[in-house]
């Protein structure tokens, strides 16, 4: 393992306050059922800003991937509102990626890839060589005239994270994206992910139960509490971009890492309970 460098600890420092929100939730509850007596989430206000990578980490059933779908415009709140600020630079403002891959197993990896842009109106040359960009970044393009059955799951996770990059999306989304990858695929791919973003720092919400995927990919980690979900705590990460995987070893990431269970131990038992 490479020694960390000097430059990857730096005193936790968040983007500058004349940085615009790219993203506001204000007071936003959402209640399920006929009656609406299922409160899913309770009040809950948070700013992302534009290049932000803010994960959302929580117990089990606390709301955050029904944050994210409404962010998305899956979702709508029962009460409060959602603000998505596009800039209309980009034809498609967010895009997202779930967590069990969402391929078709009839299509090619290439034509996968492909889909979005078509759903675009992109002209089939341009969406043609677009796809193959991604391929290529992804590690994929020895596979671009395969069928999904023939690939393992991290291979399709990247096949998900090229579909949504390929579109150019302003804002990512993604709900818990390594979750069902072995410990192995899921370490290599959140070093990927961690060098792609850092070279277009896009905008991204992250929804994720491993503590350190948030501390290794995040600029700030937002805590939530158990069902009805809201905000109790914000961690804004210190260390330095761009950020090395090596971070992982330093004992400042393991502090931190106890600091967010500690805050979710309780949490994590309320649902349980």
């Amino acid at each position: 393992m490479n020694s960390l460098r000097s430059t990857d600890i730096a005193t936790a420092t968040p983007l500058g306050h004349d940085m615009p929100a790219k993203i506001e939730v204000r007071g936003v509850r959402k209640r399920y059922d006929a009656n609406g007596n299922v409160e899913a989430l309770s009040g809950v206000d948070l700013t992302v800003k534009s290049g932000e990578f803010v994960c959302l980490v929580g117990p089990s059933g606390c709301g955050k991937s029904t944050v994210l779908r409404m962010i998305a415009g899956l979702h709508k709140p029962s009460e409060g509102e959602i603000l998505v600020h596009a800039s209309g630079a980009r034809t498609v403002p967010t895009a997202m990626v779930f967590q069990n891959y969402n391929v078709f197993p009839w299509k090619t990896i290439q034509a996968n890839v492909r889909f979005g842009l078509e759903m675009t109106g992109m002209a089939s040359a341009e969406a043609d060589k677009r796809a193959t960009l991604w391929l290529g970044k992804m590690g994929l393009g020895d596979f671009a005239d395969a069928y999904p059955p023939a690939l393992s799951g991290g291979m399709l996770q990247r096949v998900a994270i090229a579909r949504a990059m390929a579109v150019e999306p302003e804002i990512l989304l993604m709900d818990e994206p390594f979750a069902a990858l072995d410990a192995q695929h899921r370490r290599i791919l959140q070093d990927e992910l961690l060098q792609l973003w850092q070279e277009d720092r896009r905008t991204v919400v992250f929804v994720t139960h491993s503590l350190e995927e948030a501390l290794l990919l995040g600029d700030r980690v937002v805590v939530m509490s158990a069902r009805p979900g809201k905000i109790i705590a914000e961690i804004q990460v210190p260390f330095a971009r761009p950020r090395s995987p090596d971070i992982r070893a330093d004992p400042t990431f393991a502090k931190l890492e106890q600091e967010l269970w500690s805050l979710l131990r309780e949490q994590v038992g309320k649902h349980a309970a």
